[in-house]
């Protein structure tokens, strides 16, 4: 990790720390005011959040969504992302609305699982699936960095900035259908370091998982550079309840 890179994760916790002691902390679930010893939200809230237990399961349908398409270690989501959900608008909140504080503590959370599972352990570095950078530079940061950033944290590894990188500002894939997803991320991202990522087990974060297509084409470019001599993973914050959901 960089200076810089450790220098971020530190103004990060700082920022957060300050904001706590000039702010008080609110639930971003129900708005209440969090009491003492309540991180992020707060007790209540915790009990209504729809854990899907990826992080503790090897063979789950999140990781069978992979099968045929590109070699995965393990896969996991922390939550399911379900239509109308309090959890899946705080989702919105981190990716449109300017809270990046809230994908940073939900990097955090899901690091901690995903330690908790066991089935991560042997990690050595963390990728974020990046943002072309127009769209970073419009929204003034990357949510998938900062989950990646709380992440690698928790698993006690470091967090790879700079080796994966978005050719194309391809539009936004929210309105579109499956195949349409597929035909937007074909050949949109680069790995300018390879060397840098060989021989290491990968796990490539982002926000939420739907049809898999944004991460499937971020793991294939990877191998490729890598000519194969790599070990991915996959975890996100949220997967689609719609697409993945067996009940």
């Amino acid at each position: 990790m960089s200076m810089f890179s450790k220098l971020g994760d530190v103004l990060s916790q700082a920022i957060s720390d300050v904001a706590s002691l000039i702010v008080p902390p609110y639930c971003p679930i129900c708005r209440s005011r969090l009491k003492d010893g309540e991180y992020f939200v707060c007790t209540a809230c915790r009990y209504t959040i729809p854990l899907t237990g990826f992080c503790h399961e090897a063979d789950n349908p999140m990781w069978r969504r992979f099968w045929g398409l590109v070699p995965i270690e393990h896969a996991a989501a922390l939550f399911w992302y379900i239509e109308g959900s309090e959890w899946r608008k705080v989702v919105h909140k981190f990716k449109y609305e300017g809270h990046w504080i809230y994908a940073w503590k939900f990097g955090r959370w899901l690091g901690a699982e995903l330690a908790a599972g066991g089935l991560f352990k042997d990690v050595d570095v963390v990728v974020f699936v990046p943002l072309h950078w127009i769209k970073r530079l419009r929204r003034t940061y990357d949510q998938a960095e900062y989950i990646a950033r709380g992440v690698a944290r928790e698993l006690g590894v470091k967090c790879d900035y700079n080796s994966v990188r978005r050719l194309k500002n391809n539009p936004s894939q929210t309105q579109q259908h499956r195949e349409e997803r597929w035909n937007n991320v074909a050949g949109i991202f680069a790995v300018s370091r390879p060397k840098r990522l060989r021989g290491k087990h990968i796990l490539l974060v982002d926000d939420v998982f739907t049809t898999g297509s944004t991460i499937i084409s971020c793991a294939e470019s990877i191998l490729a550079a890598c000519e194969g001599d790599v070990r991915i993973s996959v975890a996100t914050v949220a997967v689609s309840h719609k697409e993945l959901g067996e009940d």
